[in-house]
């Protein structure tokens, strides 16, 4: 349970060289070399496409990509950069400086590993999928939007760092476009397409980025390359360098590290989840968690950026045989030593191409499919989606995700209120008991005197349906003698429905009406209790279920008669 201690650490590579083989190794091998060629052109993508030097990306999928596998808690999980960070790190680097993102890294590290340490895994779970849905989308269209330049080959166009006045400078510049660098990107989209669609066990990204690299240098194409843009790029990794930081610069970078730290444990668990269901296993959140967050501690020394759990890497992963994290660490060596070799050939690589991977990349980041199916949604959770696209294209993830959550609360507090009613009802139903339990009562033989009427209480009863109970009891026509409340259905009550049950009570009694609580379920009962609820109806009053308390009723009836009997002689 989240919350519960801290949790020891057990990285899921452990438990899966219990029984390692020499079969298994082979599988892992070749797996592991897949993804790792797979990686190098998108990590050189996000990290060009974040606003950083290409090197970054490659030493983010190496050190992290190392680390999440050896130290996490999935068999087959693939870490590095990933598209979900593009708009979060670009951000950062345009306001803070790369010394900034750096910093922002370690900081977003520590809480990740803070969140596993704590068990806190499982609050992710409560993202509702619209927003997750929505933002995801939203990246999508500003990566998308980010990749214009390159894919029409404008490199001599500065862009502004907001989407919408990006997409506005590159539309007044159509007239200057390259028509190699769209051809080069339009092959590239459509092999990795084709790919995708024929041949999946082919990496159409290498594929694309080897063959269209190739055809440029050959034919001396006049396209912009990862060389031009950024120089040579260095061999191997960058020596450890430690952040300059302060105590005014740790509160000022403080929300985006705790957005890199929330976005990267949704992406990292969801990609887990993946995972699960194609190997049939189940991931250790917490484990995952805390391996995420040492990777992005370790990794700005580095040079590296931001890493999380990469959906797609990882299905890739598991596709070519992955049995166990020895695939992920193989990845990482693979990444590493196209690092250390290929360094100066990946100059020759026209950022036209790696524009069309990242443009294949914001497609299906979008999920065009369930965009299209807006208009069959809700429309509460349709409202949630676009408001969260919207606000993440135009304005900032951060607040379009803080607002969807808002949006995505207040709608989940409506359908509860909704599902929460009060009403009188007919004495011949079966009862359930306080536990919950359903039990056989019928009551139409039985004797319900006259001057009694219960009231079935249904659903959550929080501040969302105290106003509805309130307005119900408010519309009582005389008061009776006594008021049976059946709370056999209520699950749950909060502060503001006790205050409303009491609010009620109080009108009763005032009025010469007895209160009876029937089948009050234990968690409620213990609200009404602290509340002082119990004491003001009399615990003589709470009865386990409707034949009890119609036995109570007719015991109040006689008190209340005795009562007006002793009046009577006493005014007599």
């Amino acid at each position: 349970m989240p919350g519960s201690g801290v949790r020891r650490f057990r990285p899921a590579l452990i438990r899966s060289l219990r029984a390692y083989s020499r079969a298994r190794l082979a599988k892992d091998l070749t797996a592991g070399f897949v993804v790792g060629v797979v990686a190098i052109p998108l990590a050189l993508a996000f990290a060009i496409a974040s606003g950083v030097a290409p090197q970054a990306g490659l030493a983010t999928a190496a050190v992290a990509g190392f680390l999440i596998s050896v130290l996490g808690g999935s068999r087959v999980q693939i870490g590095g950069p990933t598209g979900a960070f593009v708009v979060i790190v670009y951000g950062i680097v345009m306001k803070h400086g790369v010394d900034g993102l750096a910093l922002a890294t370690v900081m977003a590290g520590v809480i990740l590993a803070l969140f596993g340490l704590f068990r806190l895994g499982r609050i992710i779970e409560f993202v509702p999928e619209p927003v997750i849905l929505g933002f995801t989308a939203g990246i999508g269209a500003i990566i998308f939007i980010a990749q214009l330049k390159d894919v029409l080959g404008l490199s001599a166009l500065t862009l502004p760092p907001e989407a919408p006045a990006k997409l506005v400078a590159i539309l007044a510049h159509l007239r200057d476009v390259n028509p190699w660098a769209i051809a080069l990107a339009g092959g590239t989209i459509a092999v990795i397409t084709l790919c995708r669609r024929f041949v999946p066990r082919i990496p159409g990204p290498v594929l694309a980025l080897l063959a269209f690299t190739l055809l440029a240098v050959a034919l001396r194409l006049p396209v912009e390359t990862i060389h031009d843009r950024f120089g040579n790029l260095p061999s191997g990794l960058s020596l450890p360098g430690l952040p300059s930081f302060s105590l005014e610069r740790l509160r000022e970078l403080l929300p985006s590290a705790l957005t890199i730290a929330l976005l990267g444990a949704i992406e990292s668990l969801l990609s887990a989840v993946v995972a699960d269901a194609m190997i049939e296993d189940r991931h250790d959140s917490s484990q995952e968690l805390v391996a995420q967050g040492i990777a992005n501690i370790v990794v700005p020394f580095f040079g590296g950026i931001p890493a999380t759990g990469a959906i797609a890497r990882t299905a890739t992963n598991v596709q070519n045989g992955a049995t166990s994290p020895v695939a992920g660490a193989v990845h990482a060596i693979v990444v590493l030593g196209a690092v250390t070799f290929f360094a100066g050939a990946m100059g020759s690589i026209p950022l036209c191409v790696l524009g069309g991977i990242l443009t294949v990349v914001a497609w299906y980041m979008s999920d065009v499919r369930r965009l299209v199916e807006i208009p069959l949604m809700p429309r509460g959770d349709a409202m949630v989606l676009v408001t969260t696209l919207a606000l993440t294209v135009l304005v900032d993830l951060v607040v379009a995700v803080e607002v969807g959550m808002v949006l995505a609360s207040l709608l989940f507090m409506v359908r509860m209120s909704q599902v929460a009613h009060v009403e009188l009802v007919d004495l011949g139903t079966d009862d359930v008991d306080a536990t919950g339990g359903r039990r056989q009562q019928p009551m139409a033989g039985k004797d319900v005197p006259p001057g009694v009427v219960a009231y079935s209480v249904d659903g959550p009863f929080f501040f969302g349906a105290a106003q509805r109970f309130e307005r119900t009891l408010a519309r009582l026509e005389g008061y009776p003698k006594v008021v049976i409340f059946r709370m056999r259905a209520v699950p749950y009550m909060d502060a503001t429905g006790v205050s409303a049950l009491a609010s009620v009570v109080r009108m009763l009694q005032r009025h010469g009406s007895a209160v009876i609580l029937s089948a009050v379920r234990p968690e409620p009962l213990r609200t009404m209790r602290r509340a002082g609820l119990v004491e003001r109806v009399g615990e003589a009053n709470v009865c386990p279920d409707i034949d009890v308390a119609l036995r109570r009723s007719r015991v109040l009836l006689a008190e209340g008669e005795a009562a007006r009997a002793r009046e009577l002689q006493s005014g007599g």
